[in-house]
């Protein structure tokens, strides 16, 4: 259970640390690759490891807890993801014209209800997750990566 709360914590602690957009990391982010992944904005910078049925995390660490925070797996963009307060939702949160990202096409999404939030965002929330790949293929990715603590059994 402890490994599976540590998940979130790691990845906004690790954020946390970066420097701004263009800079190199600080210590403590995970080994930052030599080829940025086709799709990921040029500002972000990895912020987790791998993590089961999501792949490795990518932001820009000033736009964190709340996004947005892109999935890679084998270089490839699997999904991005939003997450929205339910303060935010009860005050008329709107996010207009959400699309996909350029050459990129949404399979599906997951829109999560977070009762007592989690590490890194520990307020009642939303995650949406929408998925550039097939759910086949999402619950394949990262097989012997870290447990998502937020997974919940779905109708698929």
């Amino acid at each position: 259970m402890i490994r599976l709360l540590a998940v979130p914590a790691c990845i906004f602690a690790l954020a946390a640390t970066a420097l701004g957009a263009g800079a190199a990391p600080e210590p403590g982010l995970p080994p930052q690759p030599a080829t940025r992944p086709a799709g990921v904005p040029a500002d972000a910078l990895m912020v987790s490891p791998c993590i089961a049925t999501m792949g490795e995390h990518w932001a820009n660490p000033k736009n964190l807890p709340l996004g947005p925070i892109y999935g890679v797996w084998n270089g490839k963009l699997v999904f991005t993801e939003i997450m929205v307060s339910v303060k935010d939702l009860e005050k008329g949160f709107s996010y207009s014209n959400i699309r996909a990202l350029p050459d990129h096409t949404i399979d599906h999404i997951d829109f999560a209800f977070e009762p007592n939030g989690h590490a890194g965002f520990p307020v009642p929330h939303y995650d949406l997750h929408a998925y550039y790949v097939s759910p086949a293929e999402e619950a394949a990715i990262c097989p012997d990566g870290m447990a998502d603590p937020a997974m919940k059994p779905t109708n698929r």
